[in-house]
């Protein structure tokens, strides 16, 4: 807590944070099914607000392990001293809360190829809740029940109530115990359970494992109960049981730019941890954040700009995209480009690499927005920058990328969280019309073109598949291999000529036409008999 305390200090008072989170998972495989385009994965077909459905569903099964949070001091003209913490999470057990989460073996396996120590996770991890717990909880306190939510819980508070009953009895007034060996919620949790009964007893925290129990008298009990410091209130309960959602609380009301990388998962995890359950609606989702964090910084939008207007090698991982950045001669060493230096405290990371480290990898994510800042404030004034630039300067230059946050593979290019979403173009799309080949799928679709190249794959109708690719030239590959294909016919797709709904409104309008000729024909036809 003391550490919580110590950024939250900082937080308030510097410029930009930069986060970075792990998962226990990304894509929930509970979710997928044998179409290749539904499920929760990623889909060149998924507009922003399919993305987010399905995003939401894996947010919901998965939780976050790690957070780390990188806060940059602009000590002195283009100098950056960064204060870089990492904090293990583990949601908060507090009486009736038990959360389920998911764990994917694909996560845990590169997790831990990485060094992530699971204990720490398990045993250390800060609690955290969002409103709705709260609420629970508080509700909890205020009925005053004491339901304990695991066994190993129950086990330690019997032993601790065996261990007073039975020294109480001899006790004298003013003679303290202490008990030992307790971990997290169990030191407020026996505090709380002895009080309710036994009324001749008082109880404080010595340490974070050791409770001291004194024999009072109810005079003295009554005074005690009424001090400010007495850490079983339930103000306090509450204060503690938040945990990391008063850093959370902490950041939002600072209102200064969050930066992060490809942080779209990320934000959707600030919000379902520590604000609200995720809402079914995506435009409030981005309403609502954008009046949590109204400035957002994502460096993979900035680094593909990057790409495309300074020849920049384009690079995938944010370790490769820091290393071209500090070793290329897109931006030069020279006494105006920033300086970053770790804190004393952060030094390690100076030393030694530690990638997939949520505290080092939000330390990468702001070198990288401050060096790529630079590198298009060189741009923009031909290198005649006339004295060391300051952060507002930076902020200006990127101001066409805040609040855009990179959309991986989808209808857009980023979703804009301060207004609409602008669609991105994509090679044109393909559709598949099968002859002699019944009973095919989308998995088998998207298997027969694979050995070619990458597409999504989505179907139309019975004979009909959609392919759309992100690249123009395997649309020609394709459009040219399969043009004498026994049972695949490949063409561009025509909205009038292949739209389902199209089709099926001429289809209905040709037996209206065909109704109205008829009893136009058979009505003249009468008429002359006449």
């Amino acid at each position: 807590m003391a550490l919580l305390c110590t950024v939250c200090f900082k937080a308030v008072q510097r410029r930009p944070g930069t986060f970075d989170m792990e998962f226990t998972g990304l894509y929930s495989a509970s979710l997928q099914n044998d179409k290749l385009s539904s499920g929760s994965v990623p889909s060149l077909f998924d507009s922003p607000m399919e993305r987010y459905l399905k995003a939401k569903q894996s947010v919901q099964h998965f939780t976050v392990t790690q957070l780390g949070l990188a806060i940059f001091s602009n000590e002195s003209s283009n100098k950056y001293v960064v204060h870089s913490y990492n904090f293990f999470l583990f949601p908060s057990t507090w009486g009736v809360t038990d959360v389920e989460f998911t764990l994917s073996a694909s996560s845990i396996q590169f997790l831990s190829h990485y060094g992530f120590d699971y204990n720490k996770f398990l045993k250390d991890g800060i609690p955290y809740m969002n409103e709705a717990q709260e609420k629970i909880l508080h509700q909890y306190l205020l009925e005053g029940s004491r339901k304990v939510s695991s066994a190993l819980d129950r086990d330690a508070l019997k032993k601790a109530i065996d261990e007073v009953t039975c020294w109480i009895a001899a006790a004298e007034e003013e003679e303290t115990m202490i008990l030992q060996d307790l971990s997290g919620y169990q030191v407020l949790e026996v505090q709380l359970v002895l009080r309710q009964a036994l009324q001749n007893v008082w109880t404080q925290p010595l340490g974070i494992k050791k409770v001291m129990v004194k024999k009072v008298s109810p005079q003295r009990r009554r005074l005690l109960e009424n001090s400010p410091d007495d850490c079983c209130q339930k103000e306090l309960i509450l204060l503690s049981a938040r945990g990391f959602t008063n850093l959370f609380q902490i950041l939002v009301q600072a209102k200064k730019p969050l930066v992060g990388h490809n942080m779209l998962m990320d934000l959707m995890h600030l919000y379902d941890k520590f604000y609200k359950p995720l809402p079914e609606s995506y435009e409030e989702f981005k309403r609502n954040i954008h009046n949590l964090f109204p400035v957002l910084i994502d460096t993979k939008t900035v680094t593909k700009s990057i790409w495309k207007k300074c020849q920049f090698p384009l690079r995938s991982s944010l370790l490769e995209v820091y290393a071209v950045l500090c070793s290329s001669n897109l931006n030069p060493k020279d006494s105006m480009c920033p300086k970053i230096a770790l804190a004393s405290e952060c030094s390690r990371y100076a030393e030694k690499k530690s990638p997939h480290e949520a505290g080092y990898d939000a330390f990468l994510c702001g070198s990288v927005l401050l060096k790529s800042a630079h590198l298009l404030l060189c741009t923009s004034t031909d290198g005649a920058l006339e004295a060391d630039p300051c952060f507002p300067q930076y902020l200006s230059v990127l101001a066409e990328y805040l609040n855009k946050v990179n959309f991986i593979r989808g209808g857009v290019s980023s979703i804009n969280f301060s207004g609409e979403d602008v669609p991105c173009h994509h090679p044109p799309l393909l559709v598949v019309h099968v002859r002699g080949w019944p009973g095919l799928n989308e998995r088998q679709i998207y298997q027969e073109f694979k050995a070619l190249c990458r597409f999504d794959v989505r179907r139309l109708s019975k004979n009909q598949f959609l392919l759309l690719s992100n690249k123009f030239k395997q649309v020609r590959l394709v459009l040219r291999d399969y043009k004498h294909h026994p049972h695949l016919r490949v063409s561009v797709y025509g909205h009038w000529r292949h739209s389902p709904g199209v089709n099926c409104l001429l289809q209905v309008s040709g037996v209206v036409a065909l109704w109205s000729v008829l009893a136009f024909v058979l009505g003249g036809a009468t008429c002359c008999l006449f």
